[in-house]
């Protein structure tokens, strides 16, 4: 239950302040509205960080299917992440990551209205290619999620101040961002598009438009498979 917990709010809480971060960019009437692509990077970057302190003592902070299903498919198991403990993990992970969208929702109520861009709204819950081309955009997160894991194991095996992992895993996310990020949007974790895009669906939002199901496809699949080739790769240089 603890695991459950903590992989649900952090998930939680690294979408609220993710796509938070977005809403207030790209929603009309919002104190930083229009500031631009840095500010959503660093807003993502400072939200991973911030989740990774908050429970990355209890679960190990995935807060990523592409991340779970990673290490099980290398076999990097530990005391609390079993393969008993692997549905709980993205049980935990879906279910923050939507509700988190929904705290978004409402705390950005007021601003739905005031925007008319459907596709502006639906930014704020899930990612979508700034050109649409199959090929290329599943090559283009596969690419970001391999980067991370491979990043991430990376990390692991260097020792640092303690306190200072969360930190460094940012800024690696913020390295995905803007040198790989422009091409899709770096969904980069299945729950975090996912979980928002089904709220997307849900929720009473004046003037959505549609969820975008037909590109749903690629921020689970692509990065799912990137995340297993990055930790495979990076455990390679081991052998």
């Amino acid at each position: 239950m603890n695991v459950f917990l903590a992989e649900f709010l952090g998930t939680a809480l690294l979408i609220l302040l993710g796509d938070g971060v977005v809403a207030g960019v790209v929603l009309r009437g919002t104190k930083n509205e229009n500031s631009g692509w840095i500010v959503i990077t660093i807003g993502w970057a400072l939200a991973v960080m911030f989740a990774v302190y908050a429970v990355g003592h209890v679960s190990g902070a995935h807060l990523n299917p592409a991340v779970s299903i990673a290490l099980a498919a290398t076999g990097q198991w530990s005391n609390l992440f079993t393969p008993s403990t692997l549905p709980i993990y993205l049980a935990g992970q879906m279910l923050g990551a939507m509700l988190g969208a929904g705290l978004v929702y409402l705390h950005y109520l007021p601003h739905w209205a005031r925007t008319e861009d459907a596709g502006a709204k639906l930014a704020v819950f899930c990612t979508a290619p700034a050109i649409r081309h199959t090929t290329g955009n599943f090559i283009s997160e596969f690419i970001g999620t391999f980067v991370l894991l491979f990043g991430l194991s990376a990390l692991g095996a260097n020792r640092f101040a303690e306190g200072l992992n969360p930190l460094v895993i940012g800024a690696l996310v913020l390295a995905i961002g803007h040198s790989l990020g422009g091409t899709t949007g770096y969904a980069i974790n299945p729950a975090r598009d996912l979980g928002p895009r089904i709220m997307h669906a849900l929720l009473p939002i004046p003037g959505k438009g549609g969820s975008d199901w037909g590109y749903a496809w690629i921020p689970v699949v692509a990065p799912i498979l990137g995340a297993i080739c990055g930790a495979m790769a990076y455990r390679a240089l081991l052998l």
